[in-house]
This record gives structure tokens, C-alpha cells and sequence, in this order.
């Protein structure tokens, strides 16, 4: 049995090539270290805190399925799991557009009472993310994906690329980009933070 400490010491590479090889305690690390991120960029792009809630179950679970394909950045999982989660989100959407799609064919559903008043008064932080989701559902999914990597979840512009899959250049470029057209329809400004920087 390893030492408890000694694995929470470990970086990202030694922690995954230990779970892998049949440490799960490891595998446990990896994810208490980074299911509150994840978490967070998936409720940031979802709107919803239970549906982050959900997903970061599955983004650790296809993490595990997809072990063999792991991309660290100086040794940090993070970026990768970034990706797998927005994956895994749009697959969401695409199944629920499919299912909405299937409704819409069905005709619409018989009248039923307003149970409005009955609705208890939601979270500050699930209004706040509901106001942000609709400012953001006027920009592109690839726009939106970069602002929230890279403002939100702090990523550099190397780590965005790795969650992204695309080139860095084309992160700079996208996320210029998100920051005017949300600045223009706000009229302010995005974020007064801007990417980490890369070590030269």
C-alpha cells in the first residue's frame, strides 16, 4: 500500500502512469485534485450546477475509459480533461437536440397547471450563470469554449490548444476575437484577467 501523502505529492504524470498500472487511490488524487475545475467550466458552459454535477462523473469515467490517450502539460492533466469535458457536452447536446427534435413530431403535449408559485427561489450562483449562458449563446461554441478556458478556467494559450486540439495561434485568434463581439454587445469589458503565460 502506498503512502498517502507520498501520492499526493506526486504530479499528474507519475499519479496517472500509477493508476494505470492498477494504484486506484491514485486515479482518486487525480480527480479530488481536479473535479472542482472541471466542474466549473462544465457549469459555466451548461448554465446548470446540477447538470456540472452530473457531467464531471462522466468526464472522470471517460478520462479512466481513454487512460492510453492521456496529454499532459508539464505534467498536468488539467487541459486534457478540459477537452474530454467539452466532448462530452457537446455529445450532450447533440442527443438532447435529436430528443427535442423527436418531440416537436409528436405535437405539442396537453395543457397542464402552473406549478410556478410552487417553484422554490434558485441559487445566486445558478441566476448568475443563467444571465451569463445568455450572453454567451450569441456567440460561437468554438468562441465561447476559448473565453471560458482561457478568462474563466485560467489556462495559457499552449494548455487551451491541448483542450481545444486546435493551434495556439488559432486560440489567440479566437479568443481576440469572443472578447470584442461580447465587449461590443455588453458594452464592457470581458475580464480584466487575461491567459497564464507560458515559462519562456
Amino acid at each position: 500500500m502506498s503512502d498517502t501523502a507520498e501520492i499526493e505529492r506526486a504530479d499528474d504524470g507519475e499519479l496517472w502512469r500509477r493508476a494505470c498500472q492498477g494504484e486506484a487511490e491514485c486515479f482518486g488524487v487525480l480527480f479530488d485534485r481536479h473535479a472542482a475545475a472541471v466542474r466549473a467550466f462544465c457549469a459555466r458552459r451548461t448554465g446548470s450546477i446540477d447538470a456540472a454535477d452530473d457531467l464531471v462523473s462522466m468526464v472522470f469515467l471517460e478520462a479512466w475509459r481513454r487512460r492510453a490517450e492521456v496529454e499532459l502539460i508539464d505534467s498536468n492533466a488539467l487541459p486534457w480533461l478540459y477537452g474530454i469535458a467539452r466532448r462530452t457536452m457537446q455529445h450532450r447536446w447533440r442527443t438532447a437536440l435529436r430528443h427535442r427534435r423527436a418531440l416537436e413530431r409528436l405535437g405539442p403535449a396537453p395543457a397542464t397547471p402552473d406549478h410556478a408559485d410552487d417553484v422554490a427561489a434558485r441559487l445566486d450562483d445558478e441566476r448568475h450563470l443563467v444571465r451569463l449562458g445568455a450572453a454567451f449563446r450569441r456567440l460561437k461554441p468554438s468562441d465561447r469554449d476559448v473565453l471560458v478556458l482561457c478568462v474563466w478556467q485560467g489556462l495559457t494559450y499552449a494548455e487551451a490548444a491541448v483542450a481545444l486540439g486546435v493551434p495556439v495561434g488559432t486560440v489567440r485568434s479566437r479568443l481576440s476575437r469572443a472578447r470584442s463581439r461580447l465587449e461590443a454587445e455588453t458594452s464592457g469589458p470581458v475580464a480584466a484577467s487575461a491567459p497564464r503565460q507560458e515559462m519562456p
